[in-house]
């Protein structure tokens, strides 16, 4: 018997740099009635979604079905027993990064990714900062351990992007790959042309 549920995903949008990949993540659900999205938004994100997006943070929370507060520890997805199919933090700062590593759970954020580990569901972590320190590549190496996937939004060139918003589709076609949500936002590698081994004779 099919699952009447539909996919539900725990969205989150902390304070880094790379705002318009939640953005963007959230557009591409809503447009999606097979997902429904849980939004959690930290305090930080608000400025760089403001600087970076030019959107108040009503205008994001418009595109989710269902909105928390980061500061509700006892929100629905702060406990086990609430059915998830995974959740994307998009960008993650690395003082996320660093509670969700260390098993953290001082806000909701950090709770909600605590419980998708804890409960062996995906978590997607698209980590932004650069250069890496020690702590950042241990805090990365942590949650790697734990389940959980680092994914730094790094471009694709051999695409030939138009645009940034191009380059921003690519990556989050990968993260929707990674939680099994259909999508059509890029081409699938085929393989380089002429690249095939000739046929011994």
């Amino acid at each position: 018997m099919p699952d009447p549920r539909p996919r539900r995903l725990v969205i989150a949008i902390t304070g880094a740099t790379g705002a318009v990949y939640g953005v963007r993540l959230l557009q591409l659900l809503q447009a999606n009635p097979a997902v429904e999205t849980h939004l959690v938004i930290s305090d930080a994100a608000n400025l760089t979604l403001h600087e970076e997006v030019g959107m108040q943070r009503r205008e994001v929370e418009a595109l989710a079905d269902v909105v928390h507060r980061n500061r509700d520890v006892g929100a629905a997805i702060a406990s086990g027993s609430f059915q998830s199919d995974g959740m994307i933090i998009a960008p993650c700062s690395m003082k996320t990064l660093a509670a969700v590593a260390l098993g953290l759970s001082d806000n909701l954020i950090a709770r909600a990714a605590d419980v998708v580990l804890k409960e062996r569901r995906r978590l997607v972590l698209m980590v932004r900062e650069t250069p890496f320190n020690l702590a950042h590549l241990r805090n990365m190496t942590a949650v790697t351990e734990m389940g959980g996937i680092v994914f730094p939004p790094l471009p694709s060139f051999y695409q030939h992007p138009a645009s940034i918003d191009e380059m921003v589709d690519y990556s989050l076609a990968r993260v929707l790959d990674l939680v099994g949500v259909d999508h059509a936002l890029a081409p699938r590698w085929a393989g380089m042309k002429g690249a095939a081994d000739p046929v011994d004779g």
